[in-house]
């Protein structure tokens, strides 16, 4: 009997980030934050505007943030000022502030859907049982940039989640601080995260005039 050959076909997997450009991306500067926010109060969109508001205050990973429900946030009838949530990359806790601005927010967006306690704050659009994924929170934060003319490729859900931070490092160099906040759980997560050394060395360079 003859040896059979038999073909095989190595199949190969299209690389995620073929023709994408990767790498770190850029928080948000104050006033692209006031022209976002401006723009989402004149269209009078409620779940955009919680979710943004949210997503600045908290610096919550997109998974976090998603994964909310209004008992996260809710005690009778009032909004509480701070909160905490158990982080799904690290299981670790991380706490928070919710501004004024923001629980105003949340209150119109609670009341607009008749949300109870036990809903997720961000519902999917096909079944308000399940939370948005966040793959449609990405498309959402892609149309806030494109509103204001940034490129989209410098920009997405991570920029929010490291623009409040970037501001508070930038404001008082607290490094410590700022890992508290984003629930790092080594200080050298966040000095990579924020890209601060460059930034540092960079303002350092700036200075020097020859």
């Amino acid at each position: 009997m003859k040896n059979q050959t038999i073909a095989t076909t190595k199949v190969t997997k299209r690389p995620w980030n073929k023709n994408k450009l990767i790498g770190q991306k850029s928080p948000l500067t104050p006033p692209q934050v006031w022209a976002i926010r401006v723009r989402l109060q004149l269209s009078d969109h409620k779940r955009d505007l919680a979710m943004f508001k949210l997503a600045l205050d908290s610096k919550l990973r997109g998974c976090d943030l998603m994964g909310l429900k209004v008992s996260d946030f809710q005690t009778g009838d009032d909004i509480r000022s701070r909160t905490k949530v158990i982080q799904k990359k690290t299981g670790k806790p991380v706490q928070f502030e919710v501004t004024k601005h923001t629980r105003e927010a949340l209150v119109d967006r609670i009341n607009f859907k008749d949300l109870i306690i036990y809903d997720w704050l961000f519902q999917s659009r096909k079944n308000r049982d399940y939370a948005m994924t966040t793959r449609q929170y990405g498309r959402i934060v892609k149309k806030w940039i494109g509103s204001i003319d940034l490129p989209k490729s410098s920009y997405a859900t991570h920029s929010l989640r490291r623009t409040k931070a970037t501001l508070i490092y930038r404001k008082t160099g607290n490094l410590r601080a700022v890992q508290i906040l984003l629930g790092h759980e080594k200080i050298h997560s966040t000095v990579k995260y924020l890209g601060v050394e460059v930034e540092d060395a960079l303002a350092l360079s700036e200075s020097i005039k020859l």
